[in-house]
């Protein structure tokens, strides 16, 4: 059989990926070394080797490949996306300062739109079919519309978690326009879901409580940056816990600064937290805490944060999360003068979290996640025949997590449709979001001007003092030339 032609790409042909080792994440991560992967109808209709498929089926050759579920970023900040790597050297401070003080409110619904356009596509070239969108600069309803026609573009599987910076969540969300946002745009679409996104900053009056009532009102899952140093803390988390909004499918992200007895409460309430390890460890909202986590039974997912800072892409956030958590047991085991023979995270429990974990987070579990039989087919392909790096494949949870990168996914499918195929993008028009980026851009320059513009790219560095070395002296090289 041939490969798929545009015109397989743009409707749900039935689809098998033949010969790949098959990472299920199934209940028993059941690992098939060389395997097919049929899709019928937008489903996966079975798995197994040399299946037998229907008249007219697509073939894609995953031979020396591995076949695993699409990736799931549970906090993305798209909307930044057109700033790609603006904030590089910044810390937290300096992001609260240039997005919430200064230079966020100068977003327009045209830039909203292009940093949605640009990410969605990046989202899926990595082989991440569904992003949280935790769309915080939406200042007005039209920068909300901006933000979903932009993810409705790219054929990819999307939440909108609404937010809005620039104003109180007990304003906004009370706002008419905003309930008949929500009613007018989302309407139980697998394909684009919908949160409400903000803080709880642990003020005892606990103002953010109206939010909650009308999250509950719309039926609409809370996701909140909780545990971030120096900004939100365990005062939130009790005042959650105690008005009784802690639910299961509510989202902490980051959860890195809570004590253990914030920890307890998440987990006695089902929730889960959205680590976003380059962001922790860069940004400084605290350490990645997946070694907390897993000592209190806390569900994990992964996300990137912000392409303003970071990669769009979750190999190099499993990667960080296992390095970070493994850091971590060694010094703490060097601290207390012993050594780790045996490492307790495993590359299969990063891939779990990059994939079902993300489902479980936003209840989509029952629909993709992993690969069986009936669920949607959410499916990426990692195979590179022009690497070195893509053989021998031994270890393929480890391969995915320590070789892996952007450039080795070969094809992903979303939703039975397939959306990238041999390296290239399908059904995105990436000249359109390079033409309303660069508009962005120019218009951003344009309203800091030159000066604040390179300041904020690159900020002061502090001043440090090198330590005295009692080994350096004047006497050394000649008493080491004349023999002493």
């Amino acid at each position: 059989m041939n490969a798929p032609s545009n015109a397989d790409r743009a409707e749900r042909t039935p689809t098998v990926f033949r010969g790949g080792t098959v990472l299920t994440m199934d209940d028993r991560r059941t690992v098939h070394p060389q395997a097919d992967v049929l899709v019928v109808g937008g489903r996966i209709e079975a798995i197994g080797p040399d299946l037998p498929v229907p008249e007219g089926t697509t073939e894609v050759d995953a031979s020396g490949g591995i076949v695993m579920p699409g990736m799931i970023d549970t906090h993305r900040h798209m909307w930044q996306t057109a700033m790609r790597g603006y904030g590089a050297d910044w810390t937290l401070t300096q992001y609260f300062v240039w997005y919430y003080l200064e230079h966020g409110r100068h977003f327009r619904p045209d830039d909203v739109y292009a940093g949605n356009l640009l990410s969605a596509a990046e989202a899926l070239d990595a082989g991440v079919t569904t992003t949280v969108d935790w769309s915080h600069g939406l200042q007005t309803i039209q920068h909300a519309d901006a933000a979903v026609d932009a993810l409705e573009e790219v054929p990819g599987r999307f939440v909108l978690a609404y937010g809005n910076i620039q104003a109180a969540p007990w304003e906004w969300s009370r706002a008419p326009e905003f309930r008949d946002f929500v009613q007018r745009r989302f309407r139980g679409s697998d394909m684009l879901g919908f949160q409400m996104a903000f803080d709880v900053t642990g003020d005892p009056a606990f103002l953010e409580k109206t939010a909650f009532e009308v999250a509950r009102e719309l039926g609409a899952p809370v996701t909140t940056h909780a545990g971030v140093w120096g900004a939100t803390n365990d005062d939130g988390i009790r005042l959650m816990h105690d008005h009784g909004f802690m639910a299961p499918e509510t989202v902490y992200v980051h959860a890195a600064t809570l004590s253990a007895d914030s920890y307890h409460r998440i987990a006695a309430t089902g929730g889960s937290v959205s680590v976003s390890t380059e962001s922790e460890q860069s940004g400084g909202q605290g350490y990645p805490p997946t070694w907390a986590l897993r000592s209190h039974g806390i569900p994990v997912s992964l996300s990137m944060d912000t392409s303003v800072w970071w990669s769009g892409d979750l190999f190099s956030a499993m990667r960080a999360t296992l390095g970070a958590d493994r850091a971590r047991e060694h010094l703490q085991a060097q601290k207390d003068g012993e050594t780790v023979t045996h490492l307790h995270l495993r590359a299969e429990q990063v891939v779990e979290w990059a994939t079902r974990g993300g489902a479980r987070a936003l209840g989509l579990d029952d629909k993709v996640g992993s690969l069986e039989a009936r669920k949607k087919a959410d499916i990426v392909l990692i195979k590179n025949d022009h690497s070195p790096v893509m053989f021998p494949l031994l270890n393929p949870y480890g391969h995915v997590v320590f070789q892996a990168q952007r450039g080795d996914v070969h094809t992903v499918m979303v939703d039975g449709r397939i959306v990238k195929h041999e390296h290239q993008l399908v059904g995105v028009d990436l000249p359109k979001a390079r033409r309303t980026v660069e508009a962005t851009v120019e218009y951003l320059r344009r309203c800091l001007g030159p000066e604040a513009w390179e300041h904020g790219m690159d900020p002061d560095i502090p001043k440090t003092k090198v330590l005295d070395n009692p080994y350096t002296y004047t006497g050394y090289r000649s008493a080491a030339t004349h023999g002493g």
